[in-house]
């Protein structure tokens, strides 16, 4: 199926970064590098701005740095490849940075009383950790697992775009947002878990259960 944020505009946006990219490789700096900086910045809209009710600037900020997921890729290729370790931290720094901008919204909705919003962020929390970490487990056992409607990319412009929508007037745009956000996630765990199977039944030897 064919993902919300299509390739085609993921592919339009690594034209804008690649100069970008090159400019930093001169300058010395490393993907992993941007990758930590990157992550840092998430911190900051997430925590400094969006848990203090400051909706739009945190979505904002949040987005722009969110993007260097594009860069230290870009940066990585564009130097001969990513290293083991620059994968493990690249996901790694995801997982802080998911965390981060879910239990802002958590905390923030918990201090407005919305107790529905909170469970739906809290679902979104859980259900986006399981939906990396079904691909993750996947690859570790010689599989593929890159199927799903809603990867980071798009859960984080899903719950961005409720955020500015609050931010400006329009209240019950993030809770939707949330919930639309927990039912995708689930659905591309459930996705995931497919291929998986899929492909774990072709690959076992004959007469294996």
């Amino acid at each position: 199926m064919a993902k919300i944020f299509q390739v085609s505009a993921r592919a339009g946006m690594t034209r804008v970064v690649e100069p970008i990219a090159r400019a930093l490789l001169r300058a010395g700096v490393t993907p992993n590098a941007v990758t930590v900086a990157g992550t840092v910045g998430v911190l900051v809209g997430a925590l400094g701005f969006g848990a203090r009710g400051h909706l739009v600037a945190g979505a904002l900020i949040v987005t722009f740095f969110a993007l260097t997921d594009l860069l230290d890729g870009t940066m990585a290729r564009m130097s001969g490849g990513s290293t083991r370790f620059g994968a493990f931290l690249d996901s790694s720094m995801d997982r802080v940075a998911d965390s981060a901008v879910f239990g802002a919204v958590a905390y923030w909705l918990a201090t407005q009383g919305n107790h529905s919003g909170v469970a739906a962020a809290l679902l979104c929390l859980a259900a986006g950790a399981l939906v990396s970490y079904v691909k993750a487990r996947a690859e570790g056992l010689g599989m593929t697992c890159n199927v799903g409607i809603a990867e980071r990319t798009e859960r984080l412009l899903i719950v961005g775009v409720g955020g500015i929508l609050t931010g400006v007037g329009v209240k019950p745009a993030l809770e939707i947002a949330l919930w639309l956000l927990a039912a995708v996630s689930i659905f591309t765990v459930g996705q995931r878990v497919a291929h998986v199977y899929r492909q774990a039944q072709q690959l076992q030897p004959d007469g294996q259960a």
